[in-house]
């Protein structure tokens, strides 16, 4: 069965935006340092790469390795398209969670107006290889909650204080357990979890 996996990147106190939505605060490190992760991480996930992006990157032909669905809320789909981009992950099925957004905003876009899990539980049971990738926000990972199988977490070195969290649900105590951690010279450290 496919899973849906959350992959997203916060602060050390756990925002994956701030109080406006954004998130150009999280440190990258100087070039060299930020090149290295940059490349592991690229290498391993190219289909996180957005469309408009993956040229400059190199990974235009690369096929996509973990994902071949992207689900957002609105905060995290609102920067492209407030940009002009109302497709940001083109080579990806692409879901948006939102009662407020024009279903017909894009052709290559499925607007959701309600119901994210009974989505997400159509997705999983499709027959495929490939995973669904939770792009945030924190709303939407706690309503999904019961049915995020891995977290995927870049932790930035910065406190951002306020901001979006990266689960904002219901009290429901969920154990994950580490399966993976690396750290990299620009602070940054990935950790993957899988569902106990």
């Amino acid at each position: 069965m496919r899973k849906l996996v959350y992959y997203v990147g916060l602060s050390l106190d756990g925002r994956i935006a701030g109080p406006g939505g954004e998130f150009d605060f999280f440190p990258q490190g100087d070039d060299q340092r930020a090149a290295a992760y940059s490349a592991w991480m690229t290498a391993l996930y190219p289909e996180t790469i957005p469309t408009a992006f993956r040229a400059a990157v190199g990974v235009t032909d690369t096929p996509n390795r973990r994902f071949d669905t992207v689900l957002m809320g609105l905060g995290s789909y609102r920067p492209g398209l407030d940009s002009g981009v109302p497709s940001p992950y083109a080579h990806l099925r692409q879901y948006v969670v939102s009662s407020t957004l024009s279903p017909d905003i894009d052709p290559a876009v499925t607007v959701v107006p309600g119901d994210p899990l009974g989505l997400v539980r159509d997705l999983k049971s499709e027959d495929g290889d490939l995973d669904i990738w939770l792009c945030g926000g924190g709303r939407l990972a706690g309503a999904l909650l019961p049915e995020i199988d891995e977290l995927m977490i870049k932790t930035y070195p910065v406190i951002a204080g306020s901001g979006v969290a990266v689960v904002d649900g219901a009290f429901d105590p969920t154990v994950f357990d580490v399966a993976e951690r690396t750290a990299f010279p620009n602070g940054v450290t990935f950790t993957h979890l899988t569902r106990r």
